[in-house]
């Protein structure tokens, strides 16, 4: 017989021996998830931000040829350093997804360059929307950025191949004083409205608009203001060169009747002094718009609504007179209502002049 000490003793053992294995499986199992803890943390320690194309994020219409792409490196980690990257610029966000740069892939460049670097793929069209990533390998890991963009402008005839044009708008204005308008030293000229009507086919896909008005432009499409900016465009010396503007207008374009409308003001084109000083105080004329409006509809078909002679025109409505110097003056009794949405009667407005 064996005595109970002896049994006790071995269970006991049995019991102690148990937790023992339990204890070394729960330690293997707590190493192997600390171990694929620290390998993902590692992998996301460094994210790639502030991605910029030209300075700008997701900049519009820009008439760069060899745009220069930047980007930022972030992380808890010390001493990040990047050692190689590789850009891929796509046709499409779908393919940019699947890493296909048809426009250009960089492949694996050895730089810790992450600024300004150069584009370098196919020759950029006019008017096209480009999207593009970075991959950036770093001491401490491999980071992909997120997707970003940027969409080239109008290009100049000289930097598109032969035959081809991007401006399909022409200049149009009023280029003369009314009656109430005063063409001296103390100048005064009233605002220039100008609108167009247009029928939207379809759903739209994407929809551009570029406007140039000079000396300063606000826009509207179907009642609605287009962009925040206030005494567009810039100011330069008119007779080298000029602004104009990219707007994208995707969600403003409507299945059906449509107007888009513009007013000019003076800004610095039509000098706030006329004859005076005039060495001192340019005049470049009186104020006129350039725009161009492109529709992509989702069935693939196109449209272009340019400024030309088929827009109508009032010289006579509640800005009286605008400048720099002298401020503005408003009379609302003589406002146009709902001038800048569709179906407004502008039977008895003027037809624009083409102005150079």
């Amino acid at each position: 017989m064996i005595p109970a000490s002896v049994l006790l003793s071995a269970s006991l053992r049995r019991r102690l021996v148990r937790p023992v294995i339990l204890f070394s499986k729960f330690k293997r199992f707590s190493i192997f998830y600390f171990l694929l803890f620290t390998f993902c943390f590692s992998q996301a320690q460094v994210t790639i931000t502030n991605l910029r194309c030209e300075m700008l994020q997701n900049p519009l219409g820009i008439d760069v040829l060899q745009p220069r792409l930047s980007w930022q490196l972030e992380s808890k980690q010390r001493n990040v350093v990047q050692q190689s990257y590789q850009i891929i610029v796509s046709s499409s966000l779908q393919k940019l997804q699947t890493n296909n740069g048809d426009v250009w892939n960089s492949g694996i460049i050895n730089s810790s360059q992450s600024a300004q670097v150069s584009y370098a793929g196919k020759p950029l069209q006019s008017a096209t929307t480009y999207y593009w990533k970075i991959k950036s390998i770093t001491n401490k890991g491999t980071s992909n950025s997120p997707a970003a963009f940027f969409s080239t402008g109008l290009l100049n005839e000289s930097d598109l191949p032969a035959g081809q044009a991007s401006w399909k708008a022409k200049w149009i204005g009023y280029d003369k004083a009314s009656p109430w308008d005063s063409i001296t030293q103390w100048s005064r000229l009233s605002a220039r409205y100008l609108r167009k009507e247009f029928t939207g086919s379809t759903a739209v896909k994407r929809a551009t608009v570029y406007i140039s008005g000079l000396g300063m432009y606000e826009l509207y499409i179907n009642g609605k203001k287009i962009g925040d900016q206030v005494l567009a465009p810039n100011p330069t010396d008119y007779r080298k060169s000029f602004f104009y503007s990219t707007h994208d207008v995707t969600t403003q374009i409507k299945t059906g009747k449509n107007a888009i409308a513009t007013v000019l003001g003076n800004g610095r084109f039509f000098t706030m002094r006329q004859n005076y000083k005039t060495q001192k105080h340019n005049t470049f004329g009186y104020p006129k718009l350039l725009l161009q409006l492109e529709i992509e509809y989702a069935n693939g078909t196109k449209q272009i609504v340019a400024s030309d002679e088929s827009w109508k025109l009032n010289v006579d409505g509640p800005i009286r007179t605008n400048n720099e110097y002298d401020g503005e003056e408003y009379d609302a009794t003589k406002e146009f209502n709902g001038w800048t949405t569709a179906g407004f009667n502008d039977s008895k407005w003027l037809q624009p002049e083409l102005v150079e």
